[in-house]
């Protein structure tokens, strides 16, 4: 795969040396893996409010066409293709890929895994009813281009849910000093927290970009419970943003 802006090669290195690890829970995506149910919930909920689909159904998303960016092993990507999405999921880590494609294997889901990045795919002439990028963007080595790439991706009127980290004092010693240093939920050195992005500068590309804000929620963690919880409002270290593509 030939360079792209906005990947970063030192990213993609850091995240293929855990590839094996990408279905253990208990491994260095243990995050992701208490982030899942409520990251799903959310992305089902904004997409059937969006299209207008039952969610009471077996196969809710069915005839739609999804791009999962950023996908690593395919932690979003199956559970949305086994809610009947024709499904796609992409990442710039070949290690990440072939894991993905091996688990899908083992579940029996029919995804479409492909290892190039949102730039290239843009080149070709497929395009989605719903992208989602997940915990991708403050892995990002240039936002602009990438979002960028993921607008020509997007048909006219389709949906883009992505998640990220916010760029705050709090952020820093939950996402990285706790996260990483103290309960070694994360390799340390996952997050550069320079990296991570206020809602106001993910919003500015995005409208400059022709995409139009629906939703902004907050993903928080509650030690009580120990799982994520959504709190509108409270968007101090994780939220969610809902963007929809405007018609040129």
């Amino acid at each position: 795969m030939r360079p792209s802006a906005s990947v970063a090669d030192d990213e993609i290195t850091r995240f293929s040396e855990h590839a094996e690890d990408w279905w253990n829970p208990s491994g260095a995506f243990q995050p992701l893996h208490k982030l899942n149910p409520v990251r799903l919930a959310y992305v089902q909920d904004q997409i059937s409010q969006h299209y207008d689909l039952n969610k009471k159904t077996r196969h809710p998303l069915q005839n739609l066409a999804i791009l999962d960016v950023g996908c690593g092993g395919g932690l979003i990507t199956e559970p949305l293709a086994r809610l009947g999405a024709t499904i796609t999921g992409i990442d710039a880590s070949a290690a990440a890929i072939t894991e993905a494609k091996r688990h899908a294997k083992v579940t029996e889901l029919s995804i479409h895994y492909k290892c190039t990045s949102a730039e290239d795919l843009a080149q070709e002439s497929q395009r989605f009813d719903v992208i989602t990028a997940l915990e991708i963007a403050e892995h990002v080595e240039d936002m602009d281009s990438f979002v960028r790439a993921l607008g020509r991706l997007l048909k006219p009127d389709g949906l883009l849910i992505l998640s990220t980290l916010n760029r705050t004092i709090k952020s820093f010693f939950l996402g990285i000093v706790a996260a990483e240093y103290i309960l070694n939920w994360v390799p340390r050195g996952t997050h550069n927290w320079q990296k991570f992005i206020r809602p106001s500068e993910l919003v500015a590309r995005l409208e400059k970009h022709r995409f139009h804000i629906c939703d902004l929620t907050g993903l928080i963690f509650n030690p009580l419970t120990n799982e994520f919880i959504l709190r509108h409002g409270d968007v101090d270290v994780n939220y969610l943003l809902t963007t929809k593509r405007v018609n040129e």
